[in-house]
């Protein structure tokens, strides 16, 4: 899917687990960023209904980010499938450009915050659509045609999933933590328990501390 839209990732997505461990000390950044392929169901369980598959393809450095200066950025692709949610959540520090690079339509549902940072059903807020500022109310549902645009801000809440078919996402943003700077609004967690059953071809980001540190 990701080739069928014009997209190729680079070498370090094909390194076998072997491949991988001979590179691990030139390639720390990219085990220390968790640089790499992820996939999730939140823990729930039902991945068709609610998952989503990712591939960090750059990340920055947060002591950049609080020196105000350096590699301060990240750079995602996701694939969201037909109806397959992403749950509410916010971010504590990353802002991020969510974009449809190719396929169906994406609806991103968004809501504000109250005084203390939860998700506020009662409350909307601001959001840029392709860099044109725009009000929404809460729960409003945003169509992300291919091409188009949100950037989304911490305490903006949102959910996501492709409408009509699967939809390729570009995540332009600051440098990213999923293992700290995922608020959910449900107590659900970021990354799913595998059941290995098969030797993996590819490691994920959650494989790198038991296999490669």
């Amino acid at each position: 899917m990701i080739r069928n839209f014009g997209f190729a990732l680079p070498p370090f997505a094909y390194w076998s687990p072997e491949e991988f461990r001979v590179n691990a000390a030139s390639a720390r950044h990219l085990i220390d960023a968790r640089c790499g392929w992820d996939i999730t169901d939140y823990g729930a369980g039902n991945f068709d209904k609610m998952g989503l598959f990712l591939f960090t393809l750059r990340n920055g450095i947060l002591s950049d980010l609080q020196g105000g200066g350096g590699m301060c950025y990240a750079e995602k692709l996701l694939i969201s499938r037909r109806d397959q949610l992403s749950p509410i959540h916010t971010h504590v520090i990353k802002a991020e450009d969510i974009i449809n690079r190719g396929g169906a339509d994406l609806v991103v549902e968004l809501y504000g915050s109250d005084d203390d940072g939860n998700c506020a059903e009662d409350r909307g807020g601001q959001v840029m659509c392709d860099g044109i500022l725009r009000d929404y109310g809460p729960g409003e549902k945003l169509v992300l045609k291919p091409g188009e645009s949100v950037t989304l801000r911490p305490g903006d809440w949102h959910a996501f999933w492709g409408e009509g078919g699967d939809v390729l996402i570009g995540e332009v943003s600051t440098v990213n933590d999923d293992e700290t700077d995922n608020v959910f609004r449900e107590p659900i967690g970021r990354f799913a328990s595998i059941e290995e059953d098969v030797a993996p071809k590819h490691l994920l980001v959650s494989d790198y501390a038991e296999r490669l540190i």
